[in-house]
Protein backbone atom coordinates (compact mmCIF):
# COMPACT_ATOMS: atom_id res chain seq x y z
CA UNK A 1 0.00 0.00 0.00
CA UNK A 2 1.25 3.50 -0.80
CA UNK A 3 2.63 5.61 2.01
CA UNK A 4 0.70 8.87 1.67
CA UNK A 5 2.36 11.90 3.15
CA UNK A 6 -0.08 14.15 4.90
CA UNK A 7 0.60 17.47 6.56
CA UNK A 8 -0.82 17.34 10.09
CA UNK A 9 -0.90 20.95 11.28
CA UNK A 10 -2.95 21.49 14.47
CA UNK A 11 -5.34 24.37 13.91
CA UNK A 12 -4.57 24.31 10.19
CA UNK A 13 -6.78 25.26 7.30
CA UNK A 14 -7.06 22.65 4.56
CA UNK A 15 -8.52 22.30 1.07
CA UNK A 16 -9.99 18.90 0.19
CA UNK A 17 -11.31 17.06 -2.83
CA UNK A 18 -13.39 13.97 -2.08
CA UNK A 19 -14.71 11.73 -4.89
CA UNK A 20 -17.23 8.99 -5.31
CA UNK A 21 -15.79 5.64 -6.35
CA UNK A 22 -17.96 5.51 -9.48
CA UNK A 23 -17.81 9.05 -10.87
CA UNK A 24 -19.47 8.38 -14.21
CA UNK A 25 -23.20 8.89 -14.70
CA UNK A 26 -24.04 9.49 -11.06
CA UNK A 27 -25.72 12.30 -9.16
CA UNK A 28 -25.54 10.54 -5.81
CA UNK A 29 -24.17 13.47 -3.78
CA UNK A 30 -26.69 16.05 -4.94
CA UNK A 31 -29.56 13.54 -4.88
CA UNK A 32 -28.74 12.78 -1.24
CA UNK A 33 -27.38 16.19 -0.24
CA UNK A 34 -29.61 16.27 2.87
CA UNK A 35 -28.02 13.04 4.10
CA UNK A 36 -24.58 14.50 3.41
CA UNK A 37 -25.49 17.65 5.37
CA UNK A 38 -26.67 15.45 8.23
CA UNK A 39 -23.38 13.53 8.19
CA UNK A 40 -21.44 16.80 8.35
CA UNK A 41 -23.59 18.18 11.21
CA UNK A 42 -23.18 15.01 13.27
CA UNK A 43 -19.44 14.91 12.64
CA UNK A 44 -19.02 18.60 13.54
CA UNK A 45 -20.84 17.99 16.83
CA UNK A 46 -18.46 15.22 17.86
CA UNK A 47 -15.29 16.52 16.16
CA UNK A 48 -15.61 20.31 15.69
CA UNK A 49 -14.25 22.17 12.68
CA UNK A 50 -15.16 25.34 10.81
CA UNK A 51 -16.33 25.21 7.24
CA UNK A 52 -14.68 28.02 5.31
CA UNK A 53 -16.11 27.03 1.92
CA UNK A 54 -17.76 23.97 0.37
CA UNK A 55 -19.31 22.85 -2.88
CA UNK A 56 -21.10 19.56 -3.53
CA UNK A 57 -21.26 18.38 -7.12
CA UNK A 58 -22.96 15.24 -8.42
CA UNK A 59 -19.90 12.98 -8.08
CA UNK A 60 -17.36 14.87 -5.95
CA UNK A 61 -16.99 17.74 -3.55
CA UNK A 62 -14.46 20.35 -2.50
CA UNK A 63 -14.18 21.87 0.95
CA UNK A 64 -11.99 24.14 3.00
CA UNK A 65 -11.95 23.49 6.74
CA UNK A 66 -10.21 25.13 9.66
CA UNK A 67 -9.49 22.79 12.56
CA UNK A 68 -9.33 23.64 16.28
CA UNK A 69 -5.93 24.87 17.56
CA UNK A 70 -5.03 21.57 19.23
CA UNK A 71 -6.33 19.25 16.50
CA UNK A 72 -4.99 18.12 13.12
CA UNK A 73 -7.08 14.99 12.52
CA UNK A 74 -9.05 15.86 9.41
CA UNK A 75 -8.88 12.20 8.28
CA UNK A 76 -11.01 11.18 11.28
CA UNK A 77 -13.63 13.72 10.26
CA UNK A 78 -13.72 12.58 6.63
CA UNK A 79 -13.98 8.96 7.76
CA UNK A 80 -16.96 9.86 9.96
CA UNK A 81 -18.72 11.89 7.24
CA UNK A 82 -18.24 9.14 4.64
CA UNK A 83 -19.37 6.45 7.08
CA UNK A 84 -22.53 8.25 8.24
CA UNK A 85 -23.44 9.09 4.65
CA UNK A 86 -22.82 5.52 3.46
CA UNK A 87 -24.83 3.94 6.27
CA UNK A 88 -27.79 6.15 5.32
CA UNK A 89 -27.96 4.77 1.77
CA UNK A 90 -29.34 1.45 0.57
CA UNK A 91 -26.58 -1.06 -0.17
CA UNK A 92 -27.19 -1.39 -3.90
CA UNK A 93 -23.99 0.11 -5.37
CA UNK A 94 -21.38 -1.90 -7.24
CA UNK A 95 -18.72 -3.03 -4.78
CA UNK A 96 -15.56 -4.79 -5.96
CA UNK A 97 -14.92 -8.13 -4.27
CA UNK A 98 -11.72 -6.82 -2.63
CA UNK A 99 -13.77 -4.19 -0.84
CA UNK A 100 -16.48 -6.67 0.08
CA UNK A 101 -13.85 -8.91 1.64
CA UNK A 102 -12.81 -5.99 3.86
CA UNK A 103 -16.41 -5.18 4.79
CA UNK A 104 -16.35 -1.94 2.79
CA UNK A 105 -18.95 -0.30 0.60
CA UNK A 106 -18.29 0.86 -2.95
CA UNK A 107 -19.48 4.45 -2.57
CA UNK A 108 -16.34 6.52 -1.92
CA UNK A 109 -12.87 6.57 -3.32
CA UNK A 110 -10.65 5.48 -0.47
CA UNK A 111 -8.38 8.46 -0.41
CA UNK A 112 -8.97 12.17 -0.73
CA UNK A 113 -6.86 15.08 -1.90
CA UNK A 114 -5.66 17.41 0.84
CA UNK A 115 -3.75 20.67 0.58
CA UNK A 116 -2.66 22.79 3.52
CA UNK A 117 -3.59 26.42 2.97
CA UNK A 118 -0.37 28.42 3.23
CA UNK A 119 -1.50 32.05 3.31
CA UNK A 120 -4.36 34.44 2.54
CA UNK A 121 -3.74 34.41 -1.22
CA UNK A 122 -3.73 30.61 -1.25
CA UNK A 123 -7.01 30.67 0.68
CA UNK A 124 -8.56 33.17 -1.74
CA UNK A 125 -7.52 31.07 -4.74
CA UNK A 126 -9.01 27.89 -3.28
CA UNK A 127 -12.26 29.62 -2.29
CA UNK A 128 -12.56 30.93 -5.85
CA UNK A 129 -11.84 27.43 -7.21
CA UNK A 130 -14.58 25.95 -5.03
CA UNK A 131 -17.17 28.54 -5.98
CA UNK A 132 -16.42 28.40 -9.69
CA UNK A 133 -16.25 24.60 -9.88
CA UNK A 134 -19.93 23.99 -10.81
CA UNK A 135 -19.51 26.42 -13.73
CA UNK A 136 -16.25 24.73 -14.77
CA UNK A 137 -18.03 21.35 -14.89
CA UNK A 138 -20.97 22.73 -16.88
CA UNK A 139 -23.60 22.34 -14.15
CA UNK A 140 -24.60 26.02 -14.26
CA UNK A 141 -23.76 29.28 -15.99
CA UNK A 142 -22.92 31.30 -12.86
CA UNK A 143 -21.83 30.32 -9.31
CA UNK A 144 -25.05 31.81 -7.88
CA UNK A 145 -27.07 29.28 -9.92
CA UNK A 146 -25.60 26.23 -8.13
CA UNK A 147 -27.61 25.44 -4.98
CA UNK A 148 -25.05 23.22 -3.19
CA UNK A 149 -22.35 25.78 -2.52
CA UNK A 150 -21.13 28.04 0.25
CA UNK A 151 -21.18 30.77 -2.40
CA UNK A 152 -24.68 31.66 -1.18
CA UNK A 153 -23.33 32.28 2.33
CA UNK A 154 -20.58 34.50 0.92
CA UNK A 155 -23.23 36.53 -0.93
CA UNK A 156 -25.55 36.68 2.09
CA UNK A 157 -22.67 37.88 4.30
CA UNK A 158 -21.66 40.55 1.72
CA UNK A 159 -18.28 38.93 1.14
CA UNK A 160 -18.98 38.43 -2.58
CA UNK A 161 -21.47 40.02 -4.98
CA UNK A 162 -24.10 37.72 -6.46
CA UNK A 163 -22.70 38.32 -9.96
CA UNK A 164 -19.13 37.28 -8.95
CA UNK A 165 -17.23 34.98 -11.26
CA UNK A 166 -13.73 33.52 -11.15
CA UNK A 167 -12.59 36.31 -13.48
CA UNK A 168 -13.22 38.79 -10.67
CA UNK A 169 -10.75 39.07 -7.83
CA UNK A 170 -11.99 37.63 -4.57
CA UNK A 171 -11.91 40.27 -1.82
CA UNK A 172 -9.66 39.58 1.15
CA UNK A 173 -11.75 39.05 4.31
CA UNK A 174 -11.12 41.46 7.19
Amino acid sequence: MANYRRNWLPGGTYFFTVNLAQRSDTDLLVRHVDLLRHAVRVTKTVHPFDIVAWVVLPDHMHAIWSLPPDDADYALRWRAIKSIFSRGLPANEYTPSARLNRGERGIWQRRFWEHTIRNERDLENHIAYIHYNPVKHGHCARPIDWPHSSFHRFVRDDVLPSDWSAAAELPVPD
